[in-house]
């Protein structure tokens, strides 16, 4: 059912060489990009009746326009089960507390007397939040969306998710529940490369956005691609994945029920158990089979764990197991060890880390407070999850005095001769009629 990797006995490669040696999806955006280009160009010069044709062709729907009737999104709110409206309360309650506390001052630096930089932190003005809308219904990918945009001080929020034909062309009720619950009042209903399109240039119900956040298919990551530059974006995500670093001491049965759990999204997903124990390595084997049996999506935890991306691999110890993770660069990463806090903290590539055997990557998904938005793909090593920060700029206020200026007058000058950049230096003597011919202006309170 699954692939065993045997990394025991010899040194471990660096680099490259120990990254080539672990289980990894394939995931082609670059060959996405042709298919996803006519796309993004129709959307450009039609506007929305370009979504709606796509949303025909693709999703099998024939609404009149992509803009959600605020009344869909009341009716769905009121119709939403209330289970499932606490669980989401909850998750949006637990989210803005981590998420407010992520939220940057600006802060001002005396650098010299009279010279102050300032780093203020400033929200995009717009942003386009997807949700993705295919094997499964993700209401909590809107919480993890809009929170931090909301939390940075975002104040244009669009949603966008597919259209279901069981919902009249319009996305999943559950998803229009999500946002009325956050007061997100613009949902459209789009998806694939024609909702991001729509982001990025605008129609005639969608004013374009400044960013783009949000999972999705290849053909989002690959709209994505296309189109950043245009738009700002926050990953090309791939297919979800779990790493678990367990020693002997770990519980099989909660592994592999958390291998099963990301293994269930999607026949790519990957799920990789490190593992220095060969007896824990056969006992998880073993646990899949029976759990994999009894779980409603058989087929697709099926695929997903017999696929390439999927393995176990055995390694000589807790060191070597540290380093193949870190190679790895899961998009969740479990420590299911004797001292998993004190190995959670030598960790330098992941996503997300959870620590111990109550923290499942599960919690995460939904009520942990953290976002489940992960970089995928190895880009862990790289690159943050989503957070407030995703949706703030950071501007420099530079604010010099004269004396100030006079003072490095001198060094601005030389470094731009040094460049063969004298109008540079110039922009600075025009300042000071009396500059000197060693480029040190008059005035200065400097030391000759």
């Amino acid at each position: 059912m699954i692939s065993r990797i045997d990394l025991r006995g010899d040194a471990l490669p660096e680099g490259a060489a120990l990254r080539d040696l672990l289980p990894r999806a394939e995931f082609d955006v670059e060959a996405a990009l042709e298919k996803v280009r006519p796309i993004c160009d129709d959307v450009r010069h039609r506007g929305s009746a370009a979504v709606l044709d796509l949303n025909r062709r693709f999703d099998g729907v024939t609404p009149d326009r992509t803009r959600v009737p605020a009344e869909a999104l009341t009716r769905a709110l009121e119709e939403l089960d209330p289970a499932v409206r606490a669980a989401l309360e909850e998750s949006i309650r637990r989210a803005r507390l981590v998420h407010r506390d992520q939220r940057r001052t600006d802060h001002t630096t005396q650098v010299v007397p009279g010279g102050t930089v300032t780093e203020r932190w400033v929200p995009v003005e717009r942003v386009g939040l997807y949700v993705p809308g295919g094997l499964a219904v993700y209401p909590s990918s809107v919480v993890m969306n809009v929170v931090p945009a909301q939390e940075a001080g975002v104040e244009g929020i669009a949603v966008s998710s597919p259209p279901q034909a069981a919902s009249g062309g319009l996305p999943h009720p559950t998803i229009l529940a999500a946002c009325a619950l956050l007061g997100v009042t613009e949902v459209h209903a789009a998806g694939g490369a024609q909702a991001i399109a729509m982001f990025a240039y605008g129609t005639d119900e969608c004013l374009p956005v400044n960013l783009v956040t949000g999972p999705g298919n290849i053909y989002v990551a690959a709209a994505k691609r296309l189109l950043k530059g245009r738009i700002g974006i926050d990953a090309e995500a791939g297919p979800t994945e779990i790493a678990v670093l367990a020693d002997a001491g770990a519980d099989p049965v909660h592994v592999a029920a958390d291998l099963i759990s990301q293994a269930e999204h999607d026949t790519l997903a990957a799920s990789v158990l490190v593992t220095d124990s060969p007896e824990l390595a056969a006992a998880v084997e073993a646990e899949l089979k029976t759990q994999v049996a009894a779980t409603k999506h058989v087929e697709r935890v099926t695929a997903a764990l017999a696929g390439r991306q999927s393995a176990v691999v055995l390694v000589d110890g807790m060191d070597e197991g540290l380093r193949v993770v870190d190679a790895y660069a899961a998009e969740h990463l479990e420590i299911q060890t004797a001292d998993a806090a004190a190995l959670a903290a030598r960790v330098r590539n992941a996503g997300a880390i959870f620590v111990g055997p109550y923290a499942p990557v599960s919690l995460g998904d939904y009520s942990a407070g953290s976002n489940h938005v992960l970089p995928t793909g190895g880009c862990a090593c790289h690159s943050s999850g989503l957070s407030v920060q995703s949706f703030l700029r950071g501007i420099h206020v530079v604010d010099y005095s004269r004396e100030a200026l006079a003072d490095v007058a001198h060094h601005v000058v030389t470094l731009a001769e040094a460049e063969d950049l004298p109008a540079h230096g110039a922009a600075i003597t025009a300042r000071f009629p009396g500059a000197r011919t060693d480029g040190r202006a008059d005035g200065g309170s400097g030391s000759t």
